[in-house]
């Protein structure tokens, strides 16, 4: 077991995104609202070391936020 202690995984979750051109970037200010091409009901994507690995949807009770696990990707021929 001592040896998963020292495994390192990035995990992200992609809510949506946008192109923004980067003097745009440059000029947004903090609390500046980004508007992204995903609705709130729209499945989330997750991502182990920035590789896809699941997709899912963002879970909201009471003020805690979670992202609950619909479907596992198939593993790509890039991962080990």
């Amino acid at each position: 077991m001592a040896t998963l202690d020292k495994v390192s995984l990035d995990i992200s979750v992609v809510l949506g995104t946008c192109l923004m051109p980067v003097h745009q970037v440059l000029r947004l200010g903090r609390g500046a609202i980004i508007e992204l091409d995903a609705g709130e009901d729209d499945d989330v994507k997750i991502l182990a070391n920035n590789m896809p690995v699941a997709e899912g949807t963002v879970v909201v009770n009471g003020n805690r936020i979670a992202v609950e696990v619909k479907r596992l990707l198939p593993k790509s021929p890039d991962m080990r």
